[in-house]
């Protein structure tokens, strides 16, 4: 089964420090984790000079609890899908679980359940895998085709995606 550990390297190797780009819509980030998500686990009054100085539990507790888990990702087979999957809720939010819950063939509720995973599962590991990361090319591309001011971000993306590949 996926271990999260495995995936944190990568993560962190794609994420800066403490960032806040306008043309970001996420706003004030560091290491990925933006100030509305690091409010989410720590209180609504949570500051920005408290996301700035974000320790390494607290980066852990955020990816673990809210990406790794709602992913169920401790129950996926293949390391590489759970990398991607994981790594593109990560970067999308829910869209992460609606667009390959559509590939996938079932309920686009964006919750993992028992129907999700077997249905990835059902499938060939190498040939979804290419199938997902295919899909989420396509989908950074259409947020830029729809609001063109990201498409400063889009060849950062693309490069990130692609790094993702195959392990048996």
């Amino acid at each position: 089964m996926a271990k999260a550990a495995l995936l944190v390297p990568f993560i962190l190797r794609w994420e800066g420090g403490y960032v806040n780009d306008p043309d970001d819509r996420g706003g004030a980030t560091n290491r990925g984790v933006t100030l509305a998500t690091f409010r989410h686990f720590y209180g609504s009054d949570a500051t920005v000079e408290q996301l700035r100085t974000l320790t390494d539990a607290q980066w852990f507790h955020i990816f673990k609890t809210g990406y790794w888990d709602r992913w169920q990702a401790d129950q996926i087979a293949s390391q590489s899908i759970a990398n991607l999957l994981v790594d593109w809720v990560w970067a999308s939010g829910v869209h992460g679980i609606v667009q390959p819950q559509k590939i996938l063939d079932v309920e686009s509720d964006g919750v993992v359940g028992p129907k999700t995973l077997e249905a990835l599962h059902a499938r060939q590991a190498e040939e979804l895998f290419y199938q997902l990361r295919a899909a989420r090319l396509a989908f950074v591309e259409e947020i830029v085709r729809r609001t063109p001011s990201q498409k400063k971000f889009l060849r950062g993306w693309q490069n990130r995606i692609n790094a993702l590949q195959f392990e048996e």
